[in-house]
């Protein structure tokens, strides 16, 4: 496998999770914020820390950085340009959206480091996927600060983890 396809697949992997949080439009009220962080995250520079992990086989942590526009991931201990620019993400998101059902509900206020934060609960669902999942937003700028998700593969008993956090001070490209 070459570098630019392990960097895609790496930088796809990162994006999964928000990714699979894509409504019908019958979940858009209730999901909306979960939606407008998510493309928040995505045309604003941050710097996401992520920790995936299956039933089987050692974790694996992957870091995504978006700048104004380009994404860089972390692949084997080295950062990369990816081919990806951040109008690609929104694009797919909006696609995502056409064949996913979701709903999401306000659980409790909480405070994340020291930045009080929303949290939200989803449960999203497609033919190939089922996802349940928390993500914890600011309330001042109303971009994600955590993000703890659980995803199935429709037809298979194993569930893959993902924890992130996101950051968004002193972000720059790291090639």
């Amino acid at each position: 496998m070459n570098r630019r396809t392990i960097l895609r697949l790496l930088t796809c992997l990162a994006l999964v999770v928000p990714l699979q949080w894509s409504p019908k439009l019958e979940a858009q009220n209730s999901c909306q914020p979960v939606f407008d962080a998510i493309t928040k995250v995505v045309t604003t520079p941050s710097h996401s820390y992520t920790t995936q992990s299956a039933a089987t086989g050692n974790p694996r942590s992957t870091e995504t950085i978006y700048t104004a526009n380009k994404i860089y991931a972390r692949v084997n201990g080295k950062w990369m340009d990816s081919s990806l620019k951040p109008s690609d993400v929104l694009a797919q998101e909006k696609e995502n959206r056409q064949h996913t059902k979701a709903s999401c509900q306000v659980v409790r206020s909480e405070v994340v480091g020291t930045e009080a934060a929303t949290l939200y609960s989803m449960h999203s669902e497609n033919e190939d996927t089922k996802t349940d999942a928390q993500m914890w937003i600011s309330k001042s700028t109303g971009l994600p600060l955590r993000e703890e998700t659980d995803i199935s593969d429709v037809g298979s008993a194993e569930k893959r983890h993902a924890s992130t956090r996101y950051e968004y001070s002193n972000v720059k490209a790291p090639i």
